[in-house]
């Protein structure tokens, strides 16, 4: 069964040759690169990661885009663009030429990112990846899911992936899933899918996480296992990685044994266009 993390990100130090973005912080002190990717993937037996380049990098591919090169067939991306950079409406036309890139990927998760998305102010952007044919990862508190929504109804053609489950890092429990009902209305677009994404930060539970799973399985009751993509998040994983992969692989009595492989990896693969093997 091919298996294949639809999230991890990859970094580079905060040097003076390539500094990232004032009061930038990453998810650890030690940044992660692609070659300790490699190394961890095959001790966890991970066929293939999607590389989401991190926001404290500020819009940089680069790393991302060199881990590619090395290795095609492990590796591909979800990058980061600038919707408010002065060559935005012509660099989104040669976006998608980039090694290795599949897509775009959008934060919208702390309230400092959000107005351009309550604003309106990327709608450009989503017509042109319908045009273009873009996939698009988008990262929104549960609260914010009905904007989503609108989007993906004004465009049917966008295919869209809601991250972690729209859920907020750093909050207590209850408020972390207040609004997990928030998110399940969108399931009813054929356009949206859903990444079952870093759920062991979540919750502070031991393995198999049954009470996140709880939630989980609500996910894959709406989205089905065709629109749902396990992930990790690793670089700030509270567990050991192969965890993330047996929850669903080995101890998820509620998940048929036919869609485990949608589930495990063929479903992102066949949703952004990563050719199977």
């Amino acid at each position: 069964m091919l298996i294949v993390d639809s999230q991890v990100h990859i970094w580079g130090a905060n040097t003076p040759e390539r500094p990232w973005p004032a009061r930038a912080h990453a998810q650890r002190e030690i940044p992660l690169g692609h070659e300790q990717l490699l190394k961890d993937m095959n001790e966890a037996g991970i066929d293939r990661v999607v590389i989401v380049p991190p926001s404290w990098e500020g819009d940089r591919n680069d790393l991302a885009i060199e881990a590619v090169k090395q290795h095609p067939e492990r590796f591909a991306i979800m990058g980061r663009f600038n919707p408010e950079a002065p060559d935005a409406k012509t660099a989104i036309k040669t976006f998608m030429q980039q090694p290795g890139m599949l897509g775009m990927r959008f934060s919208f998760h702390i309230p400092v990112l959000q107005e351009p998305l309550v604003n309106g102010k990327f709608d450009w952007v989503w017509s042109e990846a319908e045009k273009l044919g873009i996939k698009l990862m988008i990262l929104v508190p549960q609260g914010l899911v009905h904007i989503i929504d609108g989007v993906a109804a004004r465009h049917p053609d966008l295919k869209i992936i809601m991250d972690h489950m729209a859920l907020s890092s750093g909050k207590p429990e209850d408020e972390t899933f207040r609004d997990f009902d928030k998110l399940l209305p969108i399931a009813k677009r054929a356009n949206v899918a859903c990444k079952a994404s870093a759920l062991p930060c979540y919750l502070k539970e031991p393995y198999p996480f049954k009470k996140m799973q709880g939630y989980a399985k609500r996910a894959y009751e709406a989205f089905g296992p065709q629109r749902l993509f396990w992930g990790s998040d690793w670089s700030r994983s509270p567990v050991p990685y192969r965890e993330h992969v047996d929850m669903w692989l080995k101890d998820a009595p509620w998940l048929k044994e036919a869609d485990k492989e949608w589930v495990l990896g063929r479903g992102v693969c066949e949703w952004i266009g990563w050719k199977l093997p």
